[in-house]
């Protein structure tokens, strides 16, 4: 394991990036190229350190790894404390991962203040990694709502017709959330007197208490996730976002909810967890169901995927609150294979719209006598969020239905409708907008994917299929945190079963 501190250098690497964009001089069009070189280049160097991290790591311990520390704020007890477990770090590749490929995605798309927008996403990326490798709850807070403001600009400023309106509902309602979990986290240190997380892992609350920190930590982890009814400013946020934008949104940001409710929700306050998790089920099945049924009836293929990302992270908060070792890695490798396929999915949606700038999907047909590859690319993408066995969509949903049998048949039937449901509405996108006659006179003269959107995509469809042929290497870099995960959630369970037992 490395002695040097290879997560602060990650985390911050983009930053420095960001600075030296800020500081390239020249004309509209020097500008615009040196900016893009620039943000590229640091994004693959940071990819590539953070590569060390996979290699480096100890799958045989549930420990953190990589720890730094360092004195920050001494009279809050705040610490720039950094570490990744195996919860932590795929999230990590994750984000390093995706953030070249919008780069490279957004390399013609974007023409206008390139340097601008180049900037925001490097600084969004130092947000999402440094969040994902917090240890102190105000470092992660810091980051965690951090994550707000390149987005909000993303969608603000390089967005579509109504990006304004899109940009502030995604904030408020994410914001919104969050001032009731800075509030958490502030009777948290009251009652603790630390903001350590390791040492906060190890501290009981009380039942009574827990309840109330529960639900302020859900009030802002159900925003971002999204979980029905707080989803609505998904479909918007996406359909106005840039391409690039909708890939990180969805590949990333909708991760940071569902990695609060394992990194918190579950080991901080189990019995609470515990309580409300019936709760959690019946808003993730509503979720599954009803966004498949709407995604059936949109006619924006962007609004379509959007929803579809609904329903998927219906599993993913299925398997966490499961608690078995099924539900909770398949969780973990359904949020990691989302993260992969959505983006590619919204990928394949820019690929056209770069083209016809229309998401209609009744505006396209036939595109697969014109477009062989690509439709063939978007045939992997499409079968991997429908869960074809091969694919990383299987793995994960597979588990979770296996974790969520476990607890109660019906929970598991009902999700298993969210894949039949899935499979309808993809397969229906996929058919309309690849099949069929090519009458349309402005079809006729669209172009395949270029060498640079094969770029793009090549390293999505390796992944994708990657995750679904050999998930082990997955699932073994999850086992040990997990097993201990559940294992002190249960003795948690058991301790204030007892003290109820004796106080009566």
């Amino acid at each position: 394991m490395t002695d040097w501190p290879i997560l602060s250098l990650i985390i911050f690497l983009p930053t420095v990036g960001a600075l030296f964009v800020f500081l390239v001089r020249g004309d509209t069009r020097i500008v615009a190229r040196n900016a893009r070189m620039t943000a590229l280049w640091t994004s693959l160097i940071t990819f590539v350190l953070s590569l060390g991290i996979w290699i480096d790591f100890d799958t045989s311990t549930a420990a953190f790894q990589f720890v730094e520390r360092a004195d920050w704020i001494p009279i809050l007890g705040a610490s720039y404390h950094l570490g990744v477990d195996g919860i932590s770090m795929l999230f990590v590749i994750l984000s390093t991962f995706l953030t070249p490929l919008c780069i490279l995605a957004s390399w013609e798309a974007i023409q206008t203040r390139v340097k601008e927008y180049m900037i925001a996403f490097l600084l969004l990326e130092t947000f999402m990694v440094g969040m994902f490798c917090a240890l102190d709850f105000v470092l992660f807070y810091i980051f965690f709502e951090g994550v707000l403001i390149p987005m909000f600009l993303i969608i603000g400023v390089w967005g579509g017709a109504n990006r304004v309106y899109a940009a502030f509902k995604f904030f408020l309602y994410t914001l919104t959330g969050s001032v009731l979990m800075l509030v958490a986290i502030m009777v948290i240190y009251f009652d603790a007197e630390t903001t350590d997380i390791v040492e906060l892992l190890k501290i009981g609350f009380d039942p009574d208490v827990q309840i109330w920190l529960w639900l302020a930590f859900f009030a802002s982890f159900a925003v971002k996730v999204p979980m029905w009814p707080v989803h609505t400013w998904l479909p918007d946020a996406h359909v106005e976002a840039p391409t690039a934008g909708s890939v990180i949104l969805a590949g990333v940001l909708l991760k940071m909810g569902a990695y609060g409710f394992l990194r918190f929700s579950l080991p901080m306050l189990p019995v609470a967890s515990d309580f409300f998790a019936p709760l959690v089920f019946t808003l993730s099945i509503i979720a599954i169901i009803y966004t498949s049924l709407v995604a059936l009836a949109q006619e924006d293929m962007k609004k379509l995927i959007a929803y579809s990302s609904v329903a998927h992270m219906g599993f993913v908060t299925i398997g966490i609150f499961t608690v078995r070792t099924q539900g909770v890695e398949g969780a973990i490798v359904q949020m990691l294979s989302h993260g992969v396929i959505s983006a590619a999915l919204f990928l394949c949606v820019g690929v056209v719209y770069d083209r016809l700038h229309s998401r209609e999907i009744a505006r396209y047909g036939g595109l697969v006598h014109r477009m062989p590859v690509y439709a063939a690319v978007f045939m992997v993408f499409m079968l991997g969020s429908v869960g074809l066995p091969g694919t990383s969509g299987f793995v994960g949903e597979f588990l979770v239905l296996v974790g969520a049998f476990q607890v109660n048949t019906w929970l598991a039937l009902l999700a298993t409708s969210g894949i039949v449901l899935g499979a309808a509405y993809m397969l229906y996108l996929y058919r309309r907008v690849i099949f069929g006659e090519l009458t349309k006179e402005d079809l006729k003269t669209m172009t395949d994917l270029s060498r640079r959107e094969i770029a793009v995509f090549a390293p999505l469809v390796a992944a994708t299929l990657w995750m679904g042929i050999w998930p082990e290497p997955f699932l073994d870099v999850v086992h040990a945190s997990v097993a201990n995960l559940i294992e002190s959630y249960e003795v948690a369970l058991r301790a204030a079963d007892a003290v109820a037992v004796a106080g009566r």
